[in-house]
């Protein structure tokens, strides 16, 4: 399967779907006690390594976190290296006071959205299309 470069093909087929459950990001300093399949995504920063983890898991494992999110995945297989797409969604979102944070996968970009938001997100994103 290609990775998609052209902007206008991949904003007709970005077909969102909504990934079962509410997702939470949290901050610690290991990730040694926590099952690898737990953990959706991980970035590591100074301050420590950021995990998205379901919410029922984080609560299980008392870690903090500030917002509760569903999590979207873009089905179009778009490219690392495809140009705006992030910018797109950013400003749709954004003029409709919808915060959003993107994580691009090698297949798939991914987009987690506050739940309050999250119909009026899906509907925003089949907008693109």
């Amino acid at each position: 399967m290609d990775a998609e470069l052209d902007i206008n093909y991949v904003l007709k087929n970005i077909s969102p779907q909504l990934n079962e459950g509410v997702f939470v990001f949290c901050s610690v300093h290991n990730v040694k006690n926590i099952k690898e399949e737990y953990i959706m995504a991980s970035i590591v920063e100074i301050e420590g390594r950021t995990i998205v983890l379901k919410k029922e898991i984080a609560d299980s494992l008392k870690f903090p976190y500030s917002v509760s999110m569903n999590w979207i995945t873009l089905s179009v297989n778009s490219s690392l290296e495809l140009v705006g797409l992030s910018a797109i969604i950013s400003k749709k979102f954004a003029d409709q006071q919808i915060s959003c944070n993107i994580i691009a996968g090698y297949y798939h970009d991914h987009i987690f959205v506050p739940i309050k938001n999250t119909v009026k997100a899906l509907n925003l994103l089949r907008e693109l299309s």
